[in-house]
């Protein structure tokens, strides 16, 4: 985990690891007895990875994430310019 994560360097028992809200998560029992849930790729639990190991650090985005992130810009841009670029009033 994160170094700042409150959980950083515990250890948990993994009660079930399974998808949840779209993404791979464990589930564990805290020191308080509650089960909790966290996304499997802040433990390691899941495999390493290989773009983090790669990169070393020194790369933030990966180039798929830069893509999806300028066809998400464009297709803004061109849905702006067919509705006029108007501000819409939101009226209750």
């Amino acid at each position: 985990m994160h170094p700042y994560h409150p959980l950083s360097g515990q250890e948990f028992e993994l009660l079930a690891w399974c998808q949840a809200w779209l993404e791979d998560r464990v589930f564990f029992e805290d020191g308080e007895g509650k089960v909790r849930s966290l996304p499997a790729s802040w433990t390691d639990v899941a495999p390493a990875d290989p773009f983090v190991t790669l990169s070393g650090g020194r790369a933030i985005f990966r180039l798929q994430d830069l893509r999806a992130l300028a066809a998400l810009v464009r297709d803004l841009q061109e849905s702006g310019k067919e509705n006029g670029d108007r501000v819409r009033e939101i009226t209750p």
